[in-house]
């Protein structure tokens, strides 16, 4: 979507074509558990209004699948046999749910927590299910937990690591989450995963690894999703865990782009490559391949881990690194936590700089924290006041309040 308009911005006559395996135009997959949930309708769902693609001149060829792409004749080859020329490709192919090699996988109500066919599969089996088992304890397993709660079945969440949502926040919000959780009527099961799934056609109980059995009626495999990366593969393109791309989202092979959780590009505040599977990092990588492939020169400046949600009443804002201990490399954690009021806040510093920050409860101020760690701005002098509810820009030192104010605040994209 943000390539298209992108493109279309700079070049209102050019062809678009545009290749996607579902059949419905461009939805959040985010809402997917608020859908679930009865929270919102499906028409909310959408990021464009019907005619999006018809407005902006686009061949849409929704539910067809590109199999393989010949980088010297520059040909994309669909599954039943089009082929389609292009000048300049993208690919945006997203990511696929990981599902573990188990026992029992064939039988009937189990499924991944991905895209709007996955959930309206669930959405009808919810009429004969009052008990769901969700296999993984990450963002995507614990929204689809809260979803089936909401929906009246009882949810068991079982998850492999020691604690919930170890990959994107610390030992205290975790805890939070699984106090939270319990409170409601959701049972977490830590240290464990399933061997086992039972029953004759359809699933009616798994087995876990140390023999604990546990009924459901349905199985919901959420422990994440691996980067799409086999049309990469199969052009030749330099591959680690996602599909290799520099700033301006080129891959390897000339006029070829990728975007989105397929790609993996550099983290600034990381320091390193990786692949950062977030629709605002997809957005921004397709408005910055478009313009580069319509003969501009755009670059991603910054970008970096960021994360914004919320489980029945507690929100969470996430960004940068997660560094759960003091570490020996110069990070200092500086940390306040209100198990009663469901509060924490916590800074990752490295030589007086935020590198990361966790935000549990309340979150406002969050767009102030990330402007800080871009600029890399040195917060020993004020750091307490950043505990402060009613931190701001005025809680700033003035001479370096009007150096942020001063520089563009949105992230990202520079014009060269």
């Amino acid at each position: 979507m943000g390539c298209i308009e992108m493109l279309r911005s700079i070049d209102r006559s050019g062809t678009i074509a545009l290749v996607a395996e579902e059949t419905c135009r461009v939805y959040s997959r985010a809402l997917i558990p608020y859908y679930l949930a009865g929270q919102i309708d499906l028409e909310k769902m959408y990021y464009r209004k019907a005619d999006f693609y018809e407005k902006l001149n686009v061949a849409a060829l929704l539910g067809q699948k590109a199999v393989d792409i010949d980088t010297g004749k520059k040909e994309v080859l669909l599954s039943g046999g089009e082929k389609i020329g292009y000048n300049k490709l993208l690919l945006a192919t997203g990511g696929r749910p990981l599902i573990p090699p188990m026992e029992g996988l064939d039988k009937e109500n189990i499924f991944t927590f991905l895209n709007m066919d996955d959930v309206l599969k669930i959405e009808k089996a919810l009429e004969n299910a009052q008990r769901a088992v969700v296999l993984g304890g990450g963002v995507i397993g614990l929204m689809a937990a809260e979803a089936l709660c909401k929906k009246g079945l009882q949810a068991h969440v079982v998850e492999l690591a020691g604690r919930v949502l170890a990959p994107v926040v610390d030992e205290p919000v975790s805890s939070l989450l699984e106090a939270l959780f319990a409170e409601k009527g959701v049972q977490v099961t830590t240290n464990n995963t399933i061997k086992e799934i039972k029953g004759g056609s359809a699933v009616d109980g798994v087995v876990l690894t140390d023999g604990t059995q546990i009924p459901c009626d349905m199985l919901v495999l959420a422990m994440g999703v691996a980067p799409r990366i086999e049309l990469g593969v199969q052009a030749g393109l330099k591959i680690d865990r996602g599909i290799l791309v520099n700033e301006r989202m080129e891959t390897s092979q000339a006029d070829l782009y990728a975007c989105g959780d397929c790609a993996q590009g550099y983290d600034s505040v990381a320091g390193i490559s990786k692949v950062i599977p977030l629709w605002p990092n997809a957005y921004l990588g397709g408005r910055i391949a478009g313009a580069n492939m319509a003969g501009g020169r755009r670059e991603n400046v910054w970008s970096t881990n960021m994360n914004s949600m919320h489980f029945f009443d507690l929100c969470l804002i996430t960004a940068g690194l997660n560094v759960s201990a003091e570490d020996p490399g110069g990070f200092v954690n500086i940390s306040r936590l209100d198990m009663q009021k469901k509060y924490y806040r916590k800074f990752i510093l490295r030589e007086g700089r935020i590198a990361g920050f966790i935000l549990a409860g309340k979150i406002s101020r969050a767009g102030i924290f990330v402007n800080l760690m871009r600029t890399k701005a040195d917060v020993s002098q004020f750091a307490d006041d950043l505990f402060n509810e009613d931190f701001g820009y005025g809680s700033i030192p003035e001479n370096l309040r009007w150096e942020l104010l001063e520089k563009d605040l949105i992230l990202g994209v520079v014009n060269q």
